[in-house]
């Protein structure tokens, strides 16, 4: 277990969003759900305060807080895909009710910025082949959802058609 864990700031909906990232990663689990044990700016006695909450085996809280802060980009969430299936099935996932945004990246239905990443693409992006690398990045930069087979193909200097 690790000393540091985040901590996800919500107004009223922090057990929702723990039981919805739960539902989209193994790994994954709601450790303990602990209500507020009197009335005050997050809520009223009874209701939830903290959940704790496991995402692919990474720690996190979310805490009713009460008034809602926005998330920016400057914090965000990376998620490591192996194949186009799990970045297909994360992307539509956590994208729902939210926001999607150019180079893998959206904001879900909370406002938190997650980055949907290929484990492939630190592979091409840092390759031995520096045009290649530099085709995967301007590939990357134009696609919203990552699409590995467009990129494996921009680094072998194919076109999208072949």
């Amino acid at each position: 277990m690790s000393k540091i864990s985040p901590c996800l700031w919500f107004d009223g909906e922090a057990e929702e969003a723990a039981k919805f990232y739960v539902s989209l990663l193994p790994d994954s689990k709601i450790n303990r759900v602990q209500k507020n044990p009197v009335d005050g700016p997050s809520g009223k006695a009874g209701s939830v305060l903290v959940v704790q909450f496991t995402l692919a085996g990474q720690e996190y809280m979310a805490l009713n807080g009460g008034k809602r802060f926005e998330y920016t980009h400057a914090i965000s969430f990376k998620i490591d895909c192996a194949d186009q299936a799990e970045v297909d099935r994360l992307w539509d996932g956590l994208s729902e009710g939210g926001s999607i945004e150019r180079c893998g990246w959206l904001k879900d239905r909370y406002g938190i910025s997650w980055q949907i990443v290929p484990s492939v693409l630190p592979e091409l992006l840092g390759g031995p082949d520096r045009a290649g690398a530099a085709r995967a990045m301007a590939a990357m930069m134009q696609m919203v959802k990552c699409d590995i087979a467009g990129l494996k193909k921009a680094y072998e200097g194919k076109s999208a058609a072949a």
